[in-house]
């Protein structure tokens, strides 16, 4: 199947494709792919370009103006997600790619609930829908959760030694994309990941060798991890929250690895090992000020 977004041939739609978390981890590297390829964007977040937050309803009409397609990523909590599709589809926008999580229709609401309650909201809003379902992000270890701990020299997870396909945020990117701008995939459910599932204590000690710096993995109990980060100042709640994600991926329910990167893009997802060799290159695991 041909791409627009991979051709660089402009979308024949006749509205900006608006694009929610667009400072974040893979909204911004959609926005950047869109971009380059010639399409009209619309970049929203709380402090991008045109300002959207998910509990301000009057960034949202703004932020709809005249759209084609979203991208839509869901507020980090629960939120009035069914409104705002409801709102978007009114508003004009027919084309919904959704950033869910692999795993959403088996966990459903137990955690992260405005992934679940964004599938429902397409689903059921008569659009033309589709949804990406990613494993962790490789992205995690360099620029979220994961960093501090790494840069400290010991990550400690309850996850044992399950192994996770860490997917490429630039392979989500690429697929967000394609879906954004390509005909054929409405109505369908992506779930994308790496080519190779590693353990968590395989993965550090490939971040370790490739930044040459003392980084080890601890494997410790879903209590023991809450207890160190409310001990860091993390709320309880929201400790727990994180908590309950990571022990529900050690009971390996995301294990294997899966093909939607390449039944999007018709080639094979990028190697963790490339993420590491790249980051490490690029300063990435290098002491902060």
């Amino acid at each position: 199947m041909t791409s627009s977004a991979r051709t660089g041939a402009p979308s024949s739609s006749s509205g900006p494709i608006l694009v929610l978390g667009a400072t974040g981890k893979t909204g911004r590297r959609v926005v950047a792919r869109l971009r380059a390829a010639g399409h009209a964007v619309r970049a929203a977040s709380r402090t991008a370009e045109t300002p959207f937050d998910w509990h301000d309803r009057a960034t949202w009409a703004p932020a709809l103006a005249g759209a084609s397609a979203l991208y839509l990523v869901g507020p980090p909590g629960p939120g009035p997600v069914a409104d705002f599709v409801e709102q978007a589809r009114e508003a004009g926008v027919r084309r919904f790619v959704v950033l869910s999580g692999r795993g959403v229709e088996v966990y459903g609401d137990s955690f992260e609930p405005s992934m679940a309650a964004a599938e429902r909201a397409v689903r059921e809003a008569g659009v033309d829908w589709t949804v990406i379902r990613p494993n962790n992000f490789s992205q995690n270890f360099d620029e979220d959760l994961f960093l501090a701990p790494l840069l400290a020299g010991r990550l400690a997870l309850p996850v044992g030694d399950v192994p996770e396909p860490f997917v490429d945020a630039e392979d989500i990117a690429d697929v967000a994309a394609a879906l954004l701008t390509e005909d054929g995939h409405a109505g369908r459910v992506y779930e994308l990941s790496g080519p190779l599932a590693l353990t968590f204590a395989e993965a550090v000690a490939e971040m370790a060798e490739a930044s040459g710096r003392p980084m080890r993995f601890e494997a410790i109990t879903e209590e023991q991890y809450v207890a160190e980060l409310t001990g860091e100042g993390v709320p309880e709640e929201a400790a727990r929250s994180l908590a309950a994600v990571l022990t529900w991926l050690a009971e390996g329910h995301n294990a294997a690895p899966a093909p939607g990167v390449r039944d999007v893009l018709g080639r094979e997802a990028r190697d963790f090992g490339a993420y590491v060799k790249r980051t490490a290159d690029a300063g990435g695991w290098d002491p902060r000020d």
